[in-house]
């Protein structure tokens, strides 16, 4: 019986360490941009996921979902010339 006991007390951290501590449901709503700019589509360098971008609050560039073999990654949306596109103008070094 005391056997059975710690057994299940040993098992619990385990079980615990399965849920979703995200904070993403799985039912949440397409939070990609559903309209692309043109201008956007017309810089961005190839090979980048042009159908699953976002807007970065932090730095307000664009992002797009990688699909990796073990995970899916937000990268940097990159224009031709290897610069990130972003909405807001950087600020001076000096600033």
């Amino acid at each position: 019986m005391t056997l059975n006991r710690v057994f299940i007390l040993a098992t619990l951290p385990l079980i615990a360490a399965c849920q979703d501590i995200s904070g993403a449901s799985n039912g949440a709503p397409n939070q990609f941009i559903a309209e692309v700019p043109e201008s956007i589509l017309e810089i961005a360098a190839p090979n980048q996921n042009l159908n699953a971008l976002q807007i970065d609050p932090i730095d307000g560039c664009y992002t797009f979902e990688h699909v990796g073999p073990v995970e899916n990654t937000m990268l940097p949306l990159r224009a031709r010339n290897g610069r990130p596109i972003c909405t807001r103008l950087e600020a001076p070094a000096g600033a």
